[in-house]
């Protein structure tokens, strides 16, 4: 037996966070009665329906895309904007783990296994997220030390890993800072150079763990091997140990 959100996401039909709004609006029944509490307990022999839409199983996949700028990390935009998911040709309901925003760059993983997908989004010390930020201003030793030690924004506190000044611009008066996170917080890599006084003009994610784009042009895509899928495995369970 396994939880109700944890079987629907698992068989690819969304995320689990997703999964359990879907619980909460009453849109799901289980042998034709509707379940709408997050504890419930289903067996693979028991009838799920979503939206009166019977739920099936689907063979896992799994993508890393080279995620380009104008393009909503997003299965479905209300808008009506091309979404990451557009860019890949599959007939699998698969959606992105995490975001990048609207003009962020870089590496971005889809996929339509909802546990793996709920590992990656954990914060996770085993897993390096590197940003790459072209900024406003030459970047200080103080911005540096305020970032590692952790930067109040609201009622978040946030933290960097490590930070690198990759290039500096004094006739620009621009900076390219590496940033290195194990969390993944929404518009966090710009709020906390924007905390420190320096805007973010372009950002990438240029590594998700030993993950990058280095083969592959903007836009473009490929399955992940079945090997860097265990690896992947292997390293959220790692981290997943530690909490």
């Amino acid at each position: 037996m396994e939880r109700l959100q944890k079987v629907i996401a698992n068989c690819g039909y969304c995320s689990r966070r997703k999964a359990e709004k879907l619980i909460e609006e009453n849109r799901v029944t289980v042998n034709g009665k509707l379940v709408n509490q997050l504890g419930a307990q289903v067996s693979d022999k028991d009838k799920i329906e979503i939206d009166g839409v019977r739920l099936e199983r689907q063979d896992k996949v799994y993508f890393l895309l080279n995620k380009p700028r104008g393009v909503v990390t997003t299965a479905q935009d209300e808008k009506k904007r091309k979404t990451v998911v557009d860019l890949i040709d599959t007939d699998k309901r698969i959606y992105p783990i995490g975001r990048l925003d609207y003009d962020t760059t870089g590496v971005l993983l889809l996929t339509n296994d909802g546990e793996f997908a709920h590992l990656l989004m954990r914060p996770n010390d085993a897993i390096d997220k590197v940003y790459i930020a072209k900024v406003e201003g030459i970047f200080s030793v103080d911005a540096y030390h305020e970032l590692k030690k952790g930067v109040k924004v609201g009622n978040e506190v946030y933290h960097a890993s490590r930070v690198k000044v990759r290039k500096i611009d004094s006739k620009n008066k621009k900076t390219l800072v590496e940033i290195t996170l194990h969390e993944g917080k929404n518009h966090q890599v710009k709020k906390m150079l924007q905390a420190v006084g320096f805007p973010v003009i372009k950002l990438k994610r240029e590594r998700f763990a030993f993950l990058t784009t280095d083969s592959l042009l903007s836009g473009e895509y490929r399955e992940l091997s079945p090997k860097e899928v265990h690896q992947l495995f292997a390293l959220a369970n790692k981290g997943k140990e530690k909490d």
